[in-house]
């Protein structure tokens, strides 16, 4: 393989340890090599980034592997030009496998420029995705309490969501208030609770509410209520610290709320998964096809057969159909 860097080195990273393979040399002649493991804590880290200086390597490359590569990456980004490895395409061939070779021929790969790097924004798009990702995993938690609402309310045979679109509506939440508080609920109380515009009438509602209702259903509806209330308060936090986040982005986030079905918290996780500087993707297709959208080629004997597109990362689904 052809030498285009003259000093690399390969990291072989884990959970604990990593091992480093620095090849060094002219490139016309056999590269000398240089192995040493360090910790994984930060001394560690930046005992291992003073080896690197020492050796003068400006080069290097390590598997996305979990989560073990971002304490390393960001420690090592603002001295050296990283590049960070899909495992599916540096596997070696079969046979011994170490550390150490793993290490080293991840530096030989380097060496020769045949790895290319996976996209790895910076690190306050990397934020950014951290606080729009836990976003939707709370938005979920939020829906679950939900439907466990929901359950309980039918098994006391109360059939609000029969008279009412959205039970945790401006009176839905009323009516349910009042019935985890135990309280009796008149149709002059009804007048009080429902907003005038709700399409169903106060006999229909008294009539949906008239279930019965066990402590036991108060107590689980109080506490998936709560649950619910400090999750949407929780929710609430990260909408304020996401916004102040998108500051420097405003003009993106104008641009991307234009797409039909994409409002202000899909252009928030767009920014968040794929940056706003697209010269990082070679094209549209390659946009595309990083985002799972596009099908892949497969050909043999000169005939094409069908590949469907691939999964793509599970943040993107929800506009899938919509955008690119």
């Amino acid at each position: 393989m052809e030498a285009m860097i003259e000093r690399c080195a390969g990291l072989d990273v884990h959970q604990e340890t990593i091992v480093a393979c620095a090849l060094f040399g002219p490139l016309d002649k056999k590269p000398e090599k240089s192995i040493q493991s360090f910790s994984t804590t930060t001394p560690g880290l930046l005992e291992l980034n003073d080896w690197l200086t020492s050796l003068k390597v400006t080069d290097l490359v390590m598997e996305s592997t979990g989560v073990y590569w971002k304490p390393v990456w960001n420690i090592l980004e603002s001295d050296f030009q990283l590049i960070l490895a899909n495992a599916n395409h540096v596997k070696n061939v079969p046979g011994r496998k170490t550390d150490v070779k793993d290490a080293e021929w991840l530096a030989k790969l380097l060496r020769s420029g045949l790895i290319e790097s996976n996209f790895v924004p910076p690190e306050d798009i990397r934020d950014l995705r951290d606080l729009t990702r836990y976003r939707k995993k709370l938005t979920h938690q939020r829906t679950a309490e939900q439907n466990r609402i929901h359950k309980i309310l039918q098994d006391a045979n109360i059939k609000l969501t029969s008279v009412l679109s959205n039970i945790f509506g401006l009176s839905g939440r009323r009516i349910l208030e009042a019935i985890i508080n135990g309280e009796k609920i008149e149709k002059k109380n009804l007048q009080e609770m429902v907003h005038w515009r709700t399409k169903a009438s106060l006999d229909d509602i008294a009539k949906a509410i008239n279930g019965r209702v066990r402590r036991h259903h108060r107590d689980m509806l109080q506490y998936h209520w709560d649950h619910m209330l400090y999750i949407e308060g929780m929710i609430q936090n990260l909408e304020e610290q996401i916004d102040q986040s998108l500051a420097p982005y405003r003009k993106e986030v104008d641009l991307l709320d234009t797409i039909p079905g994409v409002d202000q918290s899909g252009a928030a996780t767009f920014i968040a998964e794929m940056g706003v500087d697209m010269s990082v993707f070679k094209s549209s297709k390659h946009l595309a096809s990083w985002a799972g959208l596009s099908p892949g080629n497969n050909e043999s004997a000169g005939k094409k057969k069908e590949v469907k597109p691939q999964k793509g990362t599970r943040h993107y689904r929800p506009w899938r159909y919509n955008v690119l």
